[in-house]
């Protein structure tokens, strides 16, 4: 028998082998144990996103409706200041300044650049970056001005909504609709907008087509209003149409006021714009849009590519009749444009 060594109890693996393991699971448990909250905490924390906006947002006022699209995205599980932040930039910017903004934007190192202001401004974002993804909300047409490759497949580094499906005659139709003896209509259109020849273009044939007299005006700012306002006064304009131009969308009060003050019926493409008097809106939802881009954004900031979501075209529309302008201007909606319309303003 061999002598046990000093200090060392002798040992029979055959008949011990169940113990020691058991001893060996029972060491190794408890080690684990005291191990796991230095492990816990060691995670290092989630990365906070930022995501850049290029657009007219104003993140400062409640009522914007960017708002929906961070609302959003909370749904979906961000937690803005602590998971996810944004960076602004283009509100109350001109065209010009586009292409510098969207560099600042790449500059600060940005996750994701989302564009609300149109295919300009879109296309200023592709040229400052082709690695970062942009969501663009609400484009004219981007196939056409080189956005992306297809609809189906954008490539790149480019995806979103576009508004392609919009039919700008269709805001001369409802003029001559709810303003039945208006024969002289003034459009005003921004040639700094690079959708501004297609816009013009189709509105001079819906106009040749409904027998009406177009005086386009062409405004790149909101300093060139008060001249474009006494322009239509020369023409005796009787209706004023204008577009989705960012512009336009961020001078809607001043358009408004203005033209009630020559008493001009306005029909103009956003659901905001009767609600400060405008006597039609009729555009797409942009509600509903923001709240879609917000899903997109979503999946861009877990990975998915841009070139594996497909441009959306939204199909619902929004009509809004204000009755309450109507009687201001001393008209009367025919009945079957308020049958008609998502909305009513009494």
């Amino acid at each position: 028998m061999t002598p046990a060594r000093p200090g060392f109890a002798p040992s029979n693996r055959a008949t011990d082998d169940g113990g020691w393991r058991a001893r060996r699971r029972r060491l190794l448990l408890a080690t684990g144990a005291c191990l796991a909250p230095t492990l816990t905490f060691a995670q290092p924390a989630a990365r906070m996103r930022v995501i850049g906006v290029l657009g007219n947002v104003r993140p400062d006022d409640p009522a914007d409706t960017f708002r929906l699209f961070v609302a959003a995205l909370v749904e979906l599980g961000w937690i803005e200041g602590r998971t996810i932040s944004f960076v602004y930039r283009g509100r109350d910017q001109p065209y010009e300044r586009f292409p510098e903004l969207a560099r600042e934007l790449v500059g600060l190192g940005v996750d994701l650049i989302v564009v609300t202001a149109g295919v300009t401004a879109a296309l200023a974002a592709k040229a400052a970056t082709a690695t970062i993804p942009i969501l663009a909300v609400g484009v004219a047409d981007p196939v056409k001005f080189g956005l992306v490759a297809s609809l189906a497949r954008p490539g790149g580094n480019v995806t979103g909504f576009a508004s392609t499906s919009t039919d700008w005659g269709k805001y001369l139709e409802l003029t001559r609709e709810a303003v039945p003896g208006a024969s002289r209509v003034a459009i005003i259109a921004n040639p700094r907008n690079v959708g501004y020849g297609d816009y013009a273009a189709a509105n001079e044939a819906a106009a040749r087509t409904l027998g009406l007299s177009l005086q386009l005006i062409r405004v790149a700012d909101a300093g060139e209003l008060a001249a474009a306002f006494e322009a239509m006064r020369r023409e005796r304009a009787e209706a004023l149409v204008f577009g989705p131009d960012r512009v336009f969308l961020a001078s809607m009060r001043e358009i408004v006021e203005r033209a009630q003050a020559q008493a001009l019926p306005v029909i103009a493409p956003v659901r905001s714009a009767a609600y400060v008097g405008a006597l039609i809106s009729y555009g797409l939802d942009g509600r509903e849009m923001l709240r879609l881009a917000a899903s997109y954004a979503d999946r861009l900031l877990k990975g998915t590519k841009p070139a594996d979501l497909p441009i959306e075209q939204p199909t619902r529309f929004e009509l809004v009749v204000n009755l309450k302008a109507a009687k201001t201007l001393g008209l009367r909606v025919p009945q079957s444009l308020r049958l008609r319309a998502d909305e009513v303003i009494e």
